[in-house]
């Protein structure tokens, strides 16, 4: 079955709440941005572009540890506050625009990095386009974080998949840290890349209720719901908070790291 393009109007969504996004979207834990310069061969004035930088989760620490980063970003309201963000790093740019269409006055990048992004980019450009931005030798470093759930969380965690189900939700709860491994490149990046490290990081993030729901109201599986069933959705979750005296999450990740060389 060949793989479609990500929907336009998911990938665009994000931009909405661009400032929600900013304070609740979960950041890799510092440890993955060292590995990442390890793993890829990088020192401070590398040249690295990073794919869909949100509102600079991934550009900051990247920015920190020295290096030049042009980040490409579609959504403008989030391109705007990743600027800001970097106001302080004269070697880091974002660039408004997709992935797909960018076309850089010079190649021959370091490092491409991805995080968190790179399923949004249409399959046909996934793997090949940042081949083609990279020095032979360059590094692809994908990054993602996945939601968790072990075994001593808090009830929330485990009622609320009532209110999943409840509006036709596609998908499983959430599997527990220690079943969520390193990830792979696929058979696609075959003959583009050799993968030289696959790590993986648990960790943990508090949340009020309110920044939960906020989170939640940002990601594409909300959306794709539609505005009727998602804000039902939400409601949901909104009341099931208040009953349970709107407590204080503790929320579960696992962050992923693959690296890969160009051939």
């Amino acid at each position: 079955m060949v793989e479609q393009d990500p929907p336009r109007h998911l990938r665009t969504g994000f931009d909405r709440a661009a400032e929600d996004y900013q304070r609740t979207r979960p950041v890799c834990p510092p440890r993955l941005f060292d590995d990442l310069m390890l793993a890829s061969g990088l020192t401070g004035g590398d040249r690295v572009a990073e794919i869909g930088c949100g509102t600079g989760q991934a550009t900051v620490p990247l920015a920190e540890r020295g290096l030049a980063v042009t980040a490409t970003e579609l959504g403008p309201a989030l391109a705007a506050v990743a600027r800001r963000r970097l106001a302080g790093f004269p070697a880091a740019e974002v660039v408004t625009g997709s992935f797909e269409d960018w076309q850089p006055a010079q190649a021959g990048f370091d490092a491409v990095v991805a995080v968190n992004s790179l399923h949004w980019i249409a399959p046909a450009l996934r793997y090949a386009k940042p081949h083609g931005l990279l020095r032979p030798g360059g590094a692809l470093a994908v990054a993602g974080c996945q939601w968790a759930r072990p075994a001593g969380a808090h009830r929330f965690w485990t009622e609320v998949q009532e209110d999943y189900r409840a509006v036709g939700y596609a998908g499983d709860p959430p599997p527990p840290p220690e079943q969520i491994g390193p990830r792979p490149f696929p058979a696609e990046a075959n003959g583009l890349f050799e993968e030289v490290a696959g790590l993986r990081y648990p960790f943990e993030l508090g949340y009020h209720p309110e920044d939960y729901l906020a989170i939640l109201a940002s990601q594409s599986g909300t959306r794709a719901l539609g505005e009727a069933r998602s804000a039902d959705f939400l409601a949901r979750v909104g009341r099931r908070l208040r009953a349970l005296g709107w407590p204080e999450l503790t929320a579960t990740f696992v962050a992923c790291l693959t690296v890969g060389r160009r051939w």
